[in-house]
């Protein structure tokens, strides 16, 4: 047992470890300095700063100048595409303005401003460019909250994630999931997941034997659609629906051996000073009685964004509490509590890591602690090695 939790481990930090740093270009001549403007403190207005400051390079369309007239390695980004424009927080992108390209780990011909502009002042500009995008159905980066190691988020996503779950009381138990998540438009995604899972043979009395077998879980498959978003209110409500295939392996308890649908709701609501809450409510159908009972399930995660100095690393503790109770006369409602941490890996920040441990508040005679690790890729924001 002790051995695979290892592998597990290791494998994951395989994963971290082969990502490179990326090589860095010089910086080219400050814009505000190439155009003889020495002064903008006295500028409030996003728009008018933005045209002294950001349209030599980024267009006074937003859409960029041309690469070829620029002479730059990379053509500046397209502030008109909703799909690139709205995904990250304020936040961030007043980072790369304050501090230049490389505090995300992006080129160095994106400048800093910090010592011409004030933080107002950048935010300020970060309003205007926001009205490049035209389109309102693209919820912004800002609600899309880190992610619990259970609850589902309601923003949708393009990632990656490599999640393992082990049992830390009975017989061993080791499960490893890859999750694929792409976003369609500005509101749509579709996900599946593919579980393998290791298990140890238990005896007649339920000791583990010390032989252990390799099974596939559970094939999902499911699709998230945005119903409602809000930056103002900082709310965001998706509906969501899972298919669970039986692809597993019934006899080792990885499979429930029918098709089951669940129909959900999610809501995502950011609060101020990085306070955030999730909640998700749901049904599991049995499409076999016989095999499987309905289900009701519900889950909620509140957590605190923390920023290490003024744009570094981010940590967020969370706890989660799920509940759960299957639809027959006389069943139990399961109680679990969820503390765990997220934590940022690299500088650009697409690359993360959730740890925590599910622990029974009730009938724990009958359920264990399980521990659960993931690592979390952004591919949209870059490659895995990209941004360290």
């Amino acid at each position: 047992m002790r051995n695979l939790t290892g592998t597990l481990l290791a494998a994951s930090a395989l994963l971290l470890a082969a990502a490179t740093v990326a090589p860095v270009t010089a910086a080219p001549p400050h814009p505000l300095a190439a155009r003889g403007v020495t002064d903008l403190s006295s500028l409030q207005d996003g728009e008018r700063i933005y045209a002294e400051a950001c349209a030599a390079c980024h267009g006074a369309d937003g859409a960029g100048v041309r690469q070829e007239q620029l002479g730059f390695a990379v053509p500046p980004p397209d502030f008109t595409d909703c799909n690139f424009a709205t995904r990250e927080a304020q936040a961030d992108w007043v980072a790369v303005a304050h501090d230049g390209g490389p505090v995300r780990a992006f080129a160095r011909f994106m400048p800093a401003f910090g010592k011409a502009l004030s933080e107002d002042q950048l935010r300020a500009v970060d309003g205007h460019i926001r009205t490049f995008c035209r389109d309102d159905a693209w919820p912004r980066g800002e609600l899309n909250l880190p992610l619990p190691l259970y609850t589902t988020k309601a923003f949708p996503e393009d990632e990656m994630i490599l999640q393992g779950t082990v049992a830390m009381e009975g017989p061993g138990s080791v499960a490893l999931e890859a999750i694929f998540e792409k976003r369609i438009g500005a509101r749509n995604q579709v996900e599946v997941a593919v579980p393998i899972a290791w298990r140890e043979s238990v005896t007649t009395t339920g000791d583990g034997t010390g032989d252990w077998r390799s099974v596939l879980g559970d094939i999902v498959l499911g699709y998230k659609r945005v119903m409602y978003a809000s930056l103002a209110r900082g709310t965001i409500v998706s509906a969501a629906v899972e298919v669970v295939l039986p692809t597993g392996d019934e006899e080792s308890g990885f499979s429930s051996n029918t098709v089951i649908v669940e129909p959900m709701l999610l809501v995502g609501q950011l609060f101020s000073r990085g306070l955030f809450m999730h909640g998700q409510a749901g049904l599991g159908l049995s499409l076999d009685a016989e095999e499987a009972d309905d289900e009701a399930f519900w889950r909620m995660a509140a957590g605190k964004m923390i920023t290490e100095g003024r744009w570094g690393r981010r940590w967020t503790p969370m706890v989660e509490v799920l509940g759960s109770r299957e639809l027959v006369s006389g069943a139990d409602t399961q109680w679990d509590a969820v503390p765990q941490v997220q934590v940022t890996l690299n500088r650009r920040q697409h690359v993360r890591l959730g740890l925590g441990a599910r622990i029974p508040l009730n009938n724990t005679d009958e359920r264990d602690i399980e521990a659960r690790i993931y690592v979390l890729w952004d591919f949209f924001d870059g490659g895995l090695a990209d941004g360290w």
